[in-house]
C-alpha cells in the first residue's frame, strides 16, 4: 500500500515552535523563560545556516518537483514569520512587564533612560570605541565582506557636500557582552550595545549628517565543501575550510523596520545579496544573545537540584568495582562526576596500559581530553579517535588535537565520507598477569558541560563480549576507510555500517511475527530524530500487523501517525522541559522478556547511511527495570509532553489523571533508589 512521510524541515520547525511556547508559560521561571527564547533563536540561525540552502539548491535544480519545493520554502517562510510575530509578543508583551516588576528595565527598542546616559557614554568611548570598525560602501564596488550571522548596523550618511553614504559599522559582541548591566536607584537597567553604538556613532563620524541607522545581518551557508576522497591532512584541509566558512552562499539578509526601499536596494547591491532572501526583521538580530542575559537572582532561575551521586568505589576502585557488575548513569539527574572519575582513574592506574576514546563534540575546557593528557604522560597508550568534521565544532576539535598529540597521544582523525558519531571508551588493564577490559558507552557526547542540561544515559561495563567487539572497533577505527561488507560480524553492538540497520528491522520483524502468533508484541522508541524511510516503512508495517508502538521523538519526525490501514497503532510523544532529552533508546517486547539497547544513533538517513554509530544492549535486569520506569514516566507526562500528530501539529496531552513532569518524577525515582541503596548499605 502506499505510504506517507511527514516534511522533515516543517516538523523541526514545529519542534522550534514548541520550545518557543515553552517561553510562554507562567510556570517557568522568568530567566528560563527568556532562555528558551534564546535556545529558539539559536536554532532558527542554524536552521538557516543549514536547511534553508538545501531547500533552495532543490527549488533551483530543474526537475517535476520544482513546484513542491516552491511551495515548502513558502510553507517554511510563513511559519517561521508566525513564529517571530509569537517571539516579539511573548518578549515585549509578557517577559520585559514581568522584569520591570522585579526591578530590572531591559531597554528594548526605547532610548537610553537620562539618569544614566553618563555611564553610558563613558562606556562606549572605554569599551566599545575599542573595537568598531567602520566601512563606507561605495555604489559600484564593495569594500568588505560580512560575516556570517555577525552583527552589524548601516548609517545612511551624508558628507558636507551632501553625498550620500552607507556605512556599515560592526557590533562587537563577539568581543564584549552583548549588554551593559547599570543599575541606578535600586533599578537594574539592561542596554544592548546596539543602542549604545547608534547614540553615539555620531562621535565617529564628525563630518556627517546621519539620517538613520539600521541593524542588519546575513546568514551563509554552514555546510563544508568537503569532499570524500580528500587525502593527506584533513585537519589542515578542514581548518582552510572554516576560513571559508563565512564566504559561504548567503541564505537570508535581515534587515530592521524603517530603512528606506532605495537604501535597502543600494545596500542589497552593495553587498552582492540580489539573490538572496530580504527579511524585515525586528530591531535587535541574534536573539540566542538573551541566553546571556547579566541577571543575577536564583529565584527568577529553576530552583538547583542537587545531582544523585552514584559512588562506584566503595571498595578503592571504579574498575573494581565494574569488573562485579555493571552501573549506568543518567544525566543530568545523577552527577556526571563518576564519568569524570573513570577517566581519572585510567589515567593514574598504574594497572592500566592502554585507552581508547571518541570523541564527537569536546567541551571547550575538557577535563575528560586533559585527563587522556594526563594518561599519555604517565606513559599509558592513549589512542583517541577525534570527528573534526564536527559541525560547529571543528575548530575546537582541532584545538584539542593539536594538544594531545603534541602530549603523546595517538591521534585517530575522520574518516574520508564517513562521521564517527559514537561515544564509547576502552581501558584495558593488566592484574595478576591477566588482561581486563571495562568500558564505557553511552547516548551522549564525552562532554560535562552539555551534561549539565542534555538527558543522557551512560553504561559502564566490563561485559566480556561487548568489550571485544568494542576492541575491534576501535581497531578498524585506526584503518581510517569505509568498511566492507561482512568485515565485521558484531553480535552483541550494533554499529552502523556494519549491521545496525539489519539488526533493527530484524527486531521489528520479530513483533511483527509474536503479534500473527498472539505473544506480547510492542516497541517502545526515544530518540531525537525520526528520519529514514526503511525504518519507517518497517514500523508502517508492524503497526498493520496489530504491534503496538509508542514513539518519543524530540523534534524531526517523518512518520506520520494514526493514519488508518497505515499507522492507526503508532502514538508520538514529544517532550520539551528544563532539560534537552538526548537519549536514544528501544524497547522491544520480544515475547514478554525485554530487549532494550541504547545508543548514539537517531534513525535519520545520516545516522544510517554516513556515520559510524554504536548502540548496545543492556543486560544487567537492574538497570534494564530502571531504564523501562523511565520511559514509563515519559511515556505519562501529561505537563510537558504533547501528541505529535501532524507535521505542524502538537496536541496536548489530556491531564485527566494525576498529573505527572518527567524530568520530575525521573528525579525523584533515582533519588529514592539512593536512599533505599544507602538504608540496604547500611
Amino acid at each position: 500500500m502506499t505510504t506517507s512521510f511527514l516534511n522533515r524541515d516543517l516538523s523541526w520547525l514545529s519542534f522550534n515552535g514548541r520550545v518557543l511556547d515553552e517561553a510562554s508559560h507562567a510556570n517557568v521561571p522568568l530567566l528560563e523563560r527568556i532562555r528558551f527564547l534564546s535556545i529558539f533563536s539559536s536554532n532558527l540561525d542554524e536552521f538557516y545556516r543549514v536547511r534553508v540552502p538545501a531547500l533552495m539548491l532543490l527549488h533551483n535544480v530543474k526537475s517535476t518537483m520544482d513546484d513542491e519545493h516552491r511551495q515548502l520554502l513558502e510553507q517554511s517562510g510563513n511559519l517561521i514569520q508566525q513564529q517571530q510575530k509569537q517571539f516579539g509578543k511573548i518578549l515585549t508583551g509578557m517577559l520585559i512587564p514581568a522584569l520591570e516588576e522585579n526591578d530590572i528595565l531591559l531597554v528594548y527598542n526605547q532610548n537610553i533612560p537620562g539618569t544614566i546616559e553618563h555611564l553610558v557614554k563613558d562606556y562606549f568611548k572605554s569599551e566599545i570605541m575599542t573595537f568598531l570598525e567602520l566601512a563606507f560602501l561605495p555604489k559600484k564596488k564593495p569594500s568588505f565582506f560580512p560575516r556570517s550571522n555577525a552583527l552589524y548596523m548601516a548609517a545612511i550618511c551624508e558628507d558636507r557636500s551632501k553625498t550620500e553614504k552607507i556605512v556599515v559599522v560592526n557590533i562587537p559582541s563577539d568581543k564584549i557582552s552583548r549588554f551593559l548591566s547599570v543599575t541606578d536607584n535600586l533599578t537594574q537597567y539592561i542596554i544592548f550595545i546596539d543602542d549604545i553604538i547608534k547614540k553615539y556613532l555620531h562621535l565617529l563620524l564628525p563630518d556627517h549628517l546621519i539620517k538613520g541607522v539600521y541593524n542588519i545581518k546575513i546568514t551563509r551557508d554552514a555546510e563544508l565543501d568537503l569532499a570524500d576522497e580528500y587525502e593527506g591532512d584533513l585537519a589542515k584541509k578542514i581548518e582552510r575550510q572554516l576560513s571559508k566558512r563565512d564566504e559561504g552562499q548567503a541564505t537570508r539578509f535581515l534587515y530592521e523596520p524603517g530603512i528606506s526601499l532605495r537604501n535597502l536596494n543600494q545596500l542589497i547591491s552593495a553587498l552582492k545579496l540580489s539573490k538572496t532572501d530580504a527579511i524585515e526583521g525586528g530591531h535587535y538580530h541574534n536573539l540566542k544573545d538573551l541566553g546571556n542575559i547579566p541577571i543575577k537572582g536564583n529565584e527568577l532561575n529553576y530552583p538547583s537540584i542537587p545531582s544523585v551521586r552514584r559512588d562506584l568505589a566503595n571498595d578503592g576502585s571504579i574498575f573494581s568495582s565494574l569488573l562485579k557488575r555493571d552501573e549506568i548513569i543518567h544525566t543530568p539527574y545523577q552527577s556526571y562526576n563518576t564519568v569524570l572519575c573513570f577517566f581519572n582513574e585510567a589515567a593514574v592506574d598504574v594497572n592500566v596500559e592502554e585507552i581508547y576514546v571518541t570523541l564527537y563534540r569536546v567541551a571547550g575546557e575538557s577535563k575528560i581530553v586533559n585527563a587522556l593528557i594526563t594518561a599519555a604522560k604517565n606513559g599509558k597508550k592513549v589512542t583517541v579517535f577525534i570527528e573534526l568534521k564536527a559541525r560547529f565544532d571543528e575548530e575546537n576539535n582541532i584545538r584539542w588535537s593539536k594538544k594531545m598529540k603534541t602530549a603523546g597521544v595517538k591521534i585517530i582523525n575522520s574518516i574520508p565520507g564517513l562521521k564517527v558519531h559514537a561515544k564509547v571508551a576502552l581501558v584495558k588493564r593488566r592484574q595478576h598477569n591477566r588482561i581486563q577490559y571495562v568500558g564505557l558507552l553511552a547516548t551522549g557526547n564525552l562532554n560535562e558541560n552539555t551534561a549539565c542540561f542534555y538527558t543522557d544515559h551512560i553504561l559502564l561495563t566490563s561485559h566480556p563480549e561487548i568489550m571485544r567487539e568494542l576492541e575491534l572497533l576501535f581497531i578498524f577505527l585506526a584503518n581510517r576507510r569505509k568498511p566492507y561488507p561482512g568485515e565485521i560480524a558484531f553480535r552483541h553492538l550494533l554499529v552502523a555500517q556494519f549491521n545496525m540497520l539489519e539488526c533493527f528491522l530484524a527486531l521489528i520483524d520479530e513483533e511483527i511475527k509474536n503479534a500473527s502468533e498472539g505473544k506480547p508484541a510492542g516497541i517502545t522508541i526515544k530518540m531525537n530524530n525520526l528520519e529514514e524511510k526503511v525504518l519507517i516503512n518497517k514500523l508502517y508495517e508492524a503497526s498493520r500487523a496489530g504491534v503496538p508502538i509508542n514513539l518519543i521523538v524530540r523534534s524531526i519526525c517523518c512518520l506520520e501517525p494514526g493514519v488508518p490501514g497505515m499507522s492507526e497503532n503508532i502514538k508520538i510523544t514529544r517532550i520539551v522541559d528544563r532539560y534537552l532529552e538526548h537519549g536514544r533508546i528501544f524497547i522491544f517486547s520480544n515475547g514478554g522478556v525485554e530487549k532494550i539497547f541504547i545508543g548514539s544513533a537517531d534513525w535519520m538517513n545520516r545516522n544510517v547511511y554516513r556515520r559510524i554509530e554504536v548502540c548496545f544492549p543492556l543486560h544487567d535486569p537492574a538497570i534494564k527495570q530502571e531504564i523501562l520506569q523511565i520511559i514509563d514516566l515519559q511515556l505519562k507526562d501529561n505537563l510537558q509532553a504533547v501528541h505529535f500528530t501532524s507535521a505542524l501539529d502538537n496536541q496536548p496531552v489530556q491531564n485527566d489523571e494525576f498529573p505527572v513532569r518527567s524530568q520530575s518524577a525521573i528525579y525523584q525515582l533515582l533519588v529514592n533508589k539512593k536512599i533505599i541503596q544507602h538504608e540496604k548499605f547500611n
